[in-house]
């Protein structure tokens, strides 16, 4: 079985193939550039395609969407280390057939892609616990869910992040290789966007709805 890997972080990847070559007759090709990615998938289809949610200039779900078009009965997983909660029903739309925690185990990783095959779905644990707590949440008037439409860029997940370690808008603009103007125009959509008007409310707000990577969620 031939499996593609679309990963912006080589290491990450690589324990990726590792864990899924210790299964039997697997293949696993990684992906790190975003433009080869797209050629990739008009020239060759996979068994599996296994792509990260946050990536430099294309987010999964576009990713997703370009290898639909190319195979229709394409089979899509979604890995990544940020929780799910609040993109869940776009990556359903999208087409997405699974999900699967960076977190996870070779044992965990190797059942979520038996099960993908097979046409059923693994979720994590911990994602099920969001999505039945978001049940209780209020709707908004056209009876959708407050969370439903929140939806960052890599570049705003990336601030939030910095946020979250109690770095400084000029810090954060360093590490980032933009102006500090700039990251206070993401901060400025972010608040919007999670209806807050400050920092620890977008804190909150976030660790609320698993904005936040699993490594930050305390």
């Amino acid at each position: 079985m031939n499996i593609l890997i679309v990963d912006d972080h080589p290491v990450v990847g690589e324990g990726t193939r590792s864990m899924i070559e210790q299964e039997q007759d697997w293949e696993a090709t990684i992906i790190t550039d975003m433009e080869e990615a797209i050629q990739e998938i008009k020239k060759q289809t996979y068994d599996i395609y296994l792509i990260d949610l946050f990536m430099p200039n294309m987010n999964g779900i576009e990713m997703t969407k370009l290898i639909l078009q190319e195979n229709s009965e394409a089979t899509v997983l979604i890995y990544t280390g940020f929780d799910l909660v609040t993109h869940f029903n776009v990556l359903v739309d999208a087409g997405v057939k699974g999900f699967i925690s960076k977190t996870a185990t070779g044992e965990q990783l190797t059942t979520a892609i038996h099960c993908a095959l097979r046409g059923e779905a693994v979720l994590p644990l911990h994602l099920v616990k969001q999505l039945r707590r978001i049940d209780t949440l209020p709707s908004t008037d056209e009876g959708q869910l407050n969370i439903g439409n929140i939806l960052l860029t890599n570049r705003e997940q990336q601030i939030l992040e910095g946020i979250s370690k109690g770095l400084t808008n000029k810090v954060i603009a360093s590490n980032l290789s933009m102006s500090q103007r700039t990251v206070e125009y993401h901060l400025t959509k972010i608040f919007s966007k999670l209806k807050v008007s400050s920092r620890t409310e977008a804190l909150l707000k976030a660790k609320e709805y698993g904005l936040l990577s699993l490594q930050d969620i305390g």
